[in-house]
């Protein structure tokens, strides 16, 4: 198939050097927003342009704790194995990043622990890795804007195996902090008090060849859902972020990653 025959959202690449094979995973039930959510699934192809599958990446247990919203996972091969973040949600209880682990690229993947990595009280979402300078993991992730309304984003530092922070969340920036940032004006429903809406989605973190520390994350733009660059000025993921005053991609696009061929 071509790449314009895949329904996804938030694709996200992992190339696999050792067999020269490019994987695709994103979300992937036909409607990830109303559920209920069948899992996740890959593509893999060896150019970019044809691809195999779908091949059931991840299939939830009849005792996996969420039903719903099973959104933007990535994978990271880390110490030997292969990692993948991604959002889940159930009715009545908080959405969250859960981490999973597989011995091959394309699955099956597997909870590494009963429960979200993200703060248990916390409506969060993409969770990314990040492995700073000394080889430690974290995790950056989006507080979001549907719990404390001007959406944030925070640092999380990991055990080497991912399975528990070994940190408080560290506070990063809040979406309204965007130049290119504009006010979502979705309708409030049964609120006492209205305060303005930021949306901070996505966030990506990569190192340039001279060593700044990018990150790419998405917000709503002048021409919507849009996907801008913050900056560290100290090189780490503590920050600060600055951000540029202009999104990376303006119209119609967002929850973007980078990766090398």
């Amino acid at each position: 198939m071509k790449k314009e025959d895949i329904q996804i959202r938030d694709p996200f690449i992992l190339p696999v050097a050792a067999t020269q094979t490019y994987y695709l995973f994103g979300a992937t039930d036909k409607d990830c927003w109303k559920g209920p959510a069948e899992g996740f699934d890959c593509y893999r192809s060896p150019d970019l342009e044809t691809w195999e599958g779908p091949f059931p990446a991840f299939r939830p247990a009849p005792d996996f704790w969420a039903t719903m919203n099973f959104w933007a996972p990535e994978v990271h091969e880390w110490q030997g194995h292969y990692y993948m973040f991604a959002s889940f949600k159930a009715p009545r209880r908080y959405r969250g990043t859960q981490i999973l682990r597989a011995e091959k690229p394309e699955g099956p993947y597997t909870p590494l622990t009963p429960s979200p990595i993200t703060p248990p009280d916390w409506q969060c979402l993409d969770g990314t890795l990040h492995v700073d300078t000394a080889g430690k993991p974290w995790i950056v992730f989006c507080h979001e804007w549907v719990q404390v309304k001007n959406g944030a984003i925070y640092a999380m530092r990991l055990s080497d195996d991912l399975t528990r922070a070994v940190s408080r969340p560290v506070f990063l920036f809040n979406a309204s902090e965007g130049p290119w940032v504009k006010r979502s004006e979705w309708p409030e429903v049964e609120t006492k008090f209205s305060f303005p809406n930021y949306v901070t989605d996505g966030p990506f973190l990569y190192r340039t060849t001279d060593g700044v520390l990018l990150m790419l994350w998405s917000s709503r733009g002048e021409h919507g859902y849009a996907m801008g660059i913050a900056r560290s000025a100290s090189g780490t993921v503590e920050g600060h972020w600055e951000h540029d005053a202009q999104p990376i991609w303006g119209k119609d696009g967002g929850h973007g990653m980078i990766f090398r061929a």
